[in-house]
């Protein structure tokens, strides 16, 4: 509120300890008026249940979304493989992203501690010895033609050089008033936690790279396996065929047909293996290694078998969308907008400065000690703001539409973190039923293929069938790798968007 300071001929007036006491009174008043506006802690809009904020059907909501604890820490490790923890395990102490993100975090923690210091009083040894020479027609030499000495033979003798010797205690201390300081170091919380936050995003962020490439990779790999077998049966197929075609039962029309299908499938093989060489060059690049180090580990048959990913305890929802660094670094820069307010606004009142000095000072050497060299100081400074046409004032209405936009950032954010989980939620409810569906066209395709063979051995049909019921059990054994493959990135994906962080204290 708009606060008239008083004159300082009012204020030299206040001898007595009365009025001492009326002085105290007015400066803390002023303070409650000057200081900022208090943080209020937001409150993060969640569903009591995880299917009241669905945007999508009802099907697409994954079993065990129950409220039990969520799974966070090392949650890859539910997808049972050795090698992908060992990536993850790595890349995390290897990531220079990671180690940046650290340093960030350890010099806003410095940065707390310069702002806190700011309130303490400050104390200082100082000591000089300079030589000096004073201009003849200098400001030290005009009392001489005040006087009207004889100023030829005097002022060369005052402008001879000579040596000044110094020495002295300092100690100065401004009183927070207006809160200034308090407010700096609330903003200084802010920036610890929000670089915290970041911290923890930046794990996120590289876990979920990492397994990301990892399945693809290995769902390449799987897929070019499944393709040589299909590429194999293809050419049995077509050995059949050309013999047919010789032997004049079938027309060269078949065998145009046979070989286009084998050129067709072949051509699927340079893609998987460009998709699998990109993602090891990703994967060698996120744990800060040179392309073909990671060859042998990630070689084709390294891969144990993978069980099947847990139910989904989510926990609660409102746990949930508190824990996502991203929720957590838009409230602490609102909380920083609410603390520059106050720093500003502390800037539109006067600073008082109390200070003290003692020391000793001479240009003799010799008498530097002495009693008679001694100096002191000591006494307030008072800095008033009067006019600056409104600067300061501005500066208080921008941080406060800072504020403002902090807010509405943080409101964003929230929003965009439930369509985040809801859509991973969806993806993947509905990857785990097309894996189903496409588990049980294995189990035909298979049951088919091995009927064909019974039906073979027993003379009742051609070899071609069984060619072609194996390629159709391959080709849906094919679809469902591809389909496990999207299946656990949606996990992956999904368990960012929960904000699963790496269990961990920040470096630094």
């Amino acid at each position: 509120m708009p606060t008239r300071i008083p004159s300082t001929r009012f204020v030299t007036r206040l001898a007595t300890p009365v009025s001492r006491v009326i002085a105290t009174a007015l400066a803390l008043t002023l303070a409650g008026c000057a200081g900022g506006p208090a943080y209020v802690k937001p409150t993060v809009a969640a569903p009591d249940r995880w299917g009241d904020w669905h945007g999508g059907d009802a099907s697409l909501l994954p079993a065990g979304t129950s409220a039990a604890p969520g799974l966070t820490g090392r949650w890859w490790e539910a997808l049972g493989d050795p090698v992908l923890d060992r990536l993850e395990a790595e890349a995390l102490d290897a990531s220079l992203d990671l180690r940046t993100a650290a340093l960030r975090f350890a010099e806003a923690r410095g940065q707390r501690g310069v702002a806190e210091a700011e309130g303490g009083p400050r104390v200082g040894l100082t000591a000089a010895a300079t030589r000096q020479r004073q201009s003849e027609l200098g400001a030290g030499t005009r009392l001489i033609d005040v006087i009207g000495t004889d100023r030829d033979r005097i002022a060369p003798l005052l402008a001879q050089p000579f040596t000044l010797y110094q020495a002295g205690f300092d100690a100065s201390w401004e009183p927070d008033l207006w809160g200034r300081v308090r407010h700096a170091v609330e903003a200084a919380d802010a920036d610890v936690a929000s670089q915290a936050a970041l911290l923890d995003l930046a794990r996120l962020s590289l876990a979920s790279e990492v397994a990301r490439r990892y399945l693809d990779v290995r769902t390449a790999q799987a897929q070019i396996a499944l393709l040589g077998e299909d590429e194999a049966a293809l050419r049995e197929r077509l050995r059949i065929v050309a013999a047919r075609v010789r032997g004049g039962t079938l027309g060269h029309a078949d065998l145009a047909r046979q070989q286009s299908d084998l050129a067709a499938r072949t051509a699927q093989l340079p893609a998987l293996r460009a998709q699998e060489a990109a993602g090891i060059n990703q994967l060698t690049l996120l744990l800060g290694k040179r392309p073909g180090e990671l060859r042998t580990l990630l070689a084709p048959g390294t891969r144990p078998g993978v069980g099947e990913l847990p139910d989904l305890s989510l926990g609660l929802p409102s746990d949930v969308a508190r824990r996502r660094p991203d929720i957590r670094n838009a409230e602490a820069q609102l909380r920083r907008a609410t603390a520059n307010i106050g720093i500003a606004r502390a800037d539109l009142y006067p600073s008082i400065r109390l200070g003290a000095h003692a020391g000793f000072e001479s240009y003799l050497k010799s008498d530097f000690t002495d009693w008679g060299s001694r100096t002191w100081s000591i006494g307030p400074s008072l800095d008033l703001p009067l006019f600056d046409h409104g600067r300061r004032q501005r500066v208080v209405q921008l941080r406060e539409l800072q504020q403002q936009e902090a807010a509405i950032q943080f409101q964003r954010t929230v929003l965009q973190a439930w369509q985040e989980i809801d859509d991973g939620l969806s993806s993947y409810a509905a990857n785990q039923q097309e894996r189903y569906d496409l588990m049980r066209r294995v189990d035909s395709a298979r049951e088919a293929y091995e009927l064909a063979q019974a039906r073979f051995a027993g003379g009742t049909t051609d070899y071609v069938a069984v060619i072609d019921a194996q390629r159709n059990w391959l080709q849906a054994r094919f679809d469902l790798v591809a389909s496990e493959g999207k299946l656990r990135t949606a996990y992956v994906i999904l368990n960012k968007a929960l904000g699963n962080v790496i269990s961990g204290r920040p470096s630094g």
